[in-house]
């Protein structure tokens, strides 16, 4: 640690770490050690959650592992079979929210030269997704069915925390709600219990900076586009 970041403010260390984090979509083979492993997952289990409840499970591929799971996912996702998620897809994007999904889309596709209209060539690179961006590891992240969308919540903010905490520690992640459209898959490949609903998996590992995919950032609302003060 630096000495500037040794004496840094909490909320400057803060910042830094959310500027810093992006979602990376090309990742070096190097595993991530099991400490640093376990660490990333300690700061995480402090997230807050309703009632305490800590409706989070999460189940971490390594290895052969992940190899396993892709040979299992990947074949699914490719066959073109029905999408199957345990929570209700959105219904549609509009408005300012399409204009950032399409905006976001199009930066990934100008990066890795993929011209626009070119279906064949996005639906390759989306299926990437599937391959886990080359990723050594991989961390599915379910709740209780009791719990409803209170515990999917609950574990977004879960996954939050356990990007900041890899990204504090030098490990790159992208969280992925593509392994949730195959619940039951992911289901059954994990002997995961029926009450067990799938909210998101994140791939993470050490990042490939030279890769054309890692080469953007995303934009950011201005606060007054998100905010309101209510003063009186």
């Amino acid at each position: 640690m630096t000495d500037t970041a040794a004496t840094a403010a909490p909320i400057d260390v803060l910042e830094d770490l959310m500027a810093a984090r992006y979602s990376c979509r090309g990742f070096r083979p190097d595993p991530v050690p099991r400490a640093i492993i376990e660490r990333i997952l300690g700061a995480a289990q402090k997230t807050a959650s309703w009632c305490n409840s800590q409706p989070w499970q999460v189940v971490i591929t390594s290895g052969e592992a992940t190899k396993k799971f892709r040979d299992a996912i990947y074949p699914a996702a490719a066959s073109g079979a029905p999408m199957s998620g345990d929570f209700e897809f959105p219904r549609e994007y509009r408005g300012v929210y399409l204009d950032r999904r399409r905006e976001s889309g199009f930066q990934l596709y100008n990066a890795v030269g993929i011209a626009r209209g070119d279906k064949a060539a996005a639906a390759q690179q989306a299926l990437q997704n599937f391959n886990f961006f080359g990723a050594p590891h991989v961390a599915i992240i379910s709740s209780d069915e009791a719990l409803g969308v209170y515990g999917a919540v609950d574990c977004g903010g879960y996954v939050t925390s356990f990007m900041l905490a890899a990204q504090a520690l030098g490990v790159a992640t992208v969280p992925q709600a593509a392994l949730a459209f195959h619940a039951g898959v992911v289901r059954q490949h994990f002997g995961l219990d029926d009450s067990r609903r799938i909210v998101c998996g994140i791939s993470f590992g050490y990042a490939d900076t030279e890769h054309k995919a890692n080469s953007y950032r995303t934009n950011r609302a201005a606060i007054g586009e998100a905010a309101t003060f209510v003063d009186e």
